[in-house]
């Protein structure tokens, strides 16, 4: 990115300093050409040091982030990979998500970005996500005995004793009915996470999932809520399962219409194709490429700073009547999906994106 030192170029590059991921300009001949502060600092060495060097000398041969600069050079397309970790004489061992891209007139050259934490920190929550999954699968199999079996004697026994009482008293034993009513259908909920069947899976179209969450919801809890739908009319199918795709989506647009439950409440449902987008499998040294986009947006207060690390972990909820259950059985349905969900939040804007392997195949048309 020659800067010729006019205004603009000076704007130009006040605003790449200004930014905090790093930002390396790469030549035709793989020697860096331009390097933003933040760079600089990432890289422990300065522009007036680094210029003209070979972006090698920063990375070792073996590198995949290596592989991807010279991927962009060669096909002028840009690619992204997530959760890739970097370890050159220079700098720590790090894990980041990086993003290649072509420049613009100057052919031959690639821009590099990458972004310290912000991807790794998604990539914990997803680790944690999947921990919180299995501990309630444990946890469900134990109530289901523990706690069922011991429940039903006693609703048993408060049925016997009302048959002998007058009306105040038959008050008392209708509410321990009630009472163990709810904690029976709080346990069945929670053995859905000890369902361990395959998955069945085969081409989804999602817009005709999303269609019949925007029809249920407008129908029901969402009926004085404004649903924008910006899609992506090419978008390939999801290697999926179509009833558990319904539920992911029919979950977070409940949680979004709660969440922005006023006069001028909105929901945007949006689907995008992300290209040459790749994570990391946890437990492995493969990459799974997730192409496919789903997000849930609304315009409501945000989800609370302090629930924000924990918010997919069973129990947690900061709704007065919720059982915590909801966003913890999205993250576990996601996640046999092969898939990854992810949030940003914050005071009138909330996205929960889901992403999603595709299909090979193409899903059936009505």
């Amino acid at each position: 990115m020659p800067l010729n030192g006019n205004s603009s170029d000076n704007n130009t590059e006040k605003i790449l300093n200004a930014l905090d991921s790093s930002i390396v300009v790469i030549d035709d001949g793989g020697y860096i050409d331009y390097l933003n502060s933040a760079g600089e600092q990432f890289f422990a060495s300065s522009l007036a040091q680094l210029k003209g060097h070979s972006i090698n000398e920063l990375l070792p041969p073996d590198s995949p982030l290596t592989t991807l600069i010279k991927q962009v050079q060669a096909t002028g397309c840009g690619v992204s990979d997530y959760g890739l970790m970097l370890d050159t004489p220079r700098i720590a061992k790090q894990l980041v998500n990086v993003q290649v891209t072509p420049l613009v007139d100057q052919l031959g050259y690639a821009i590099l970005t990458i972004f310290e934490r912000s991807i790794a920190d998604k990539i914990d929550r997803q680790l944690s996500h999947r921990n919180a999954a299995r501990s309630i699968t444990a946890m469900s199999v134990m109530l289901a005995h523990e706690v069922k079996n011991p429940l039903s004697g006693i609703r048993g026994a408060a049925q016997l004793l009302e048959q002998g009482m007058d009306q105040a008293d038959q008050e008392l034993t209708r509410l321990i009915c009630d009472e163990t009513d709810r904690i029976c259908a709080l346990v069945d909920r929670m053995e859905v996470f000890s369902d361990r069947r395959p998955l069945e899976r085969g081409p989804v179209n999602v817009h005709k999932v999303l269609e019949r969450v925007r029809q249920i919801a407008q129908n029901g809890f969402a009926k004085k809520i404004r649903i924008t739908e910006e899609y992506d009319p090419s978008l390939p199918s999801i290697d999926g399962n179509h009833d558990q795709l319904v539920q992911i989506f029919l979950n977070l647009v409940k949680n979004a219409a709660e969440a922005t439950a006023s006069p001028n409440g909105e929901i945007v449902l949006k689907t995008t194709y992300q290209h040459s987008v790749r994570f990391a499998v946890p437990g492995s040294t493969s990459r799974t490429h997730l192409p496919l986009v789903i997000s849930v947006q609304d315009n409501g207060d945000g989800i609370p700073p302090d629930l924000q690390d924990h918010l997919f972990e069973a129990f947690v909820t900061s709704k007065p009547k919720g059982s915590g259950l909801g966003l913890a059985l999205v993250a576990k349905m996601v996640d046999d999906h092969g898939g990854v969900i992810e949030f940003d939040s914050q005071p009138g804007k909330t996205i929960f994106r889901v992403i999603l392997p595709m299909s090979t195949e193409i899903a059936e048309q009505d």
